[in-house]
């Protein structure tokens, strides 16, 4: 991978010191994913909905539970990225880094639905302020290649997604739901020791007038910017189809492993195996979507997540529910590794973070709304039905987006 010149210094430094120094920080930054993501993902899935349902929640609020920390993003994940670009990307980041780490540690004093639901709320800063900084720090350090790098970088954060449900399942079904959200603490302290030793040049502030005015001024001019990008909002729009199903799947896939005689901990092998074979083709898809283009495999992408997401209702065995895990994990790696790459070369250089966000920002509409429609629909149909039309949905987003990528200029 080729990395990019820094436009913040007057003089380029040797080609042999960029290299090394991108790279370095590329290093820091996946490793740093790793932990933050093993800690968030071992209490969101399986624990987070067996847990509310020990606290004696049905499906509806099961399904707010799990969405409510993705509201979260939807609220933040836009002017959060718009900061970083004003502010640079490490202060975000330092603040994400801390919210990944802290909130786990409370969950084994909840007793209350209440209290549930609003910690998930605040633990979801986490993600809203790390992901669209860390997904823009990526961007800016490759400018070329941007499918390779961004395909490993979220291949890494994926492995927190392999790691976290199988820990925390079999945590949770060994030893209990305190000793999993303890451990998913420990992971995110890690991250917080390894945040120190990752280096990023910090430009100086785009806002320098003191107050809030000046602030609000730019990011507003960063809001307007990406809400004028018809390709970034129709790609983004894509990823939050896929999340519907991605969400629906980590708040009900627990349930139905359940209801069809499987245990926690084999439902947590359900989810690490979705993840594994996500953490396994993203960076091979990245590297496709440089070079055949990024719209067909989204395309293709959405299609198998659709064909498998519908099937898994339909099955009761767990070496079958495994293979649809992997398949849908497949699906996800083909969307992703393209979509967030298209994402960033269709935002302006200096609207890179505000362009992420604004991907998060869709992306986390469709998290929190898959776990609030699949529950509604399970409660009042089948699972079967339920997951049809979160299907349905997929193949809608897929030919919305071939056709307006078709009807825009190139």
């Amino acid at each position: 991978m080729r990395p990019c010149i820094s436009l913040h210094s007057d003089r380029a430094p040797p080609f042999h010191e960029m290299v090394m120094t991108t790279s370095r920080s590329f290093f820091y930054l996946c490793t740093l994913g790793v932990f933050c993501f093993i800690s968030y993902n071992l209490v969101r899935m399986p624990v987070l909905s067996l847990f509310a349902e020990s606290l004696g929640a049905g499906p509806e609020r099961i399904g707010l539970i799990v969405s409510v920390s993705t509201m979260t993003g939807v609220l933040l994940k836009l002017p959060s990225g718009a900061l970083s670009d004003i502010y640079g990307r490490k202060m975000l980041l330092r603040i994400g880094v801390v919210a990944f780490g802290l909130p786990p540690f409370i969950y084994p004093f909840i007793s209350d639905l209440n209290a549930l639901t609003a910690l998930r709320f605040v633990h979801g800063l986490a993600t809203a302020i790390f992901a669209p900084s860390a997904l823009a720090t990526v961007a800016d350090l490759y400018k070329e290649r941007r499918g390779a790098a961004m395909g490993t970088y979220t291949a890494c954060t994926q492995s927190g997604s392999l790691l976290g449900p199988f820990l925390g399942g079999w945590l949770a079904h060994a030893a209990g739901f305190s000793t999993a959200f303890v451990t998913a603490g420990i992971f995110g302290c890690i991250a917080i020791l390894i945040f120190f030793s990752l280096h990023l040049d910090e430009p100086p502030p785009r806002v320098r007038e003191k107050g809030l005015a000046p602030v609000m001024a730019e990011m507003g001019k960063g809001f307007l910017a990406v809400a004028r990008n018809r390709k970034v909002l129709i790609t983004s729009s894509t990823d939050a189809a896929k999340m519907i199903a991605n969400g629906a799947l980590m708040a009900f896939l627990p349930l139905y492993g359940l209801s069809v005689g499987l245990n926690a901990g084999e439902v947590g092998l359900m989810f690490s195996v979705q993840a594994v074979t996500s953490f396994l083709s993203k960076p091979v898809m990245g590297r496709i979507s440089d070079r055949v283009g990024r719209q067909p495999l989204i395309v293709l992408g959405l299609v198998i997540c659709a064909a498998t997401f519908i099937s898994i209702p339909h099955v009761g065995s767990f070496a079958l529910l495994l293979v649809l895990s992997s398949g849908f994990g497949f699906g996800e790696a083909v969307v992703s590794s393209s979509s967030a790459a298209l994402v960033a070369d269709s935002s302006e250089f200096k609207r890179l973070g505000a362009g992420m966000g604004m991907q998060g920002t869709v992306m986390d509409i469709g998290h929190a709304s898959g776990p609030l429609l699949a529950g509604l629909l399970i409660a009042h149909v089948s699972y079967q039905g339920a997951f049809a039309v979160i299907a349905g949905l997929q193949i809608l987003a897929a030919v919305a987006f071939w056709a307006t990528m078709r009807s825009l200029p190139r």
